[in-house]
């Protein structure tokens, strides 16, 4: 899908650099592909941390509480 965006060139420098890319286009590709994995590994974690499956023995609490 074509885009057009504007960014802060120093964003943008930095996302080229952190990526490794040195195409703008598929730097920003990939932070965005790296930004949206990392929130919904977040996501998934506090799910589970607050009790969000059924069959998942504890919270992230009561793992603490536990003496190992």
């Amino acid at each position: 899908m074509r885009l057009t965006i504007e960014i802060d060139d120093e964003v943008l420098e930095n996302a080229m650099e952190l990526t490794g890319e040195t195409k703008k286009g598929p730097a920003i590709t990939k932070a965005t592909a790296e930004y949206v994995k990392r929130e919904m590994v977040k996501k998934f974690a506090n799910l589970v941390m607050e009790g969000g499956f059924a069959d998942y023995p504890m919270t992230n609490d009561e793992l603490e509480a536990t003496d190992r």
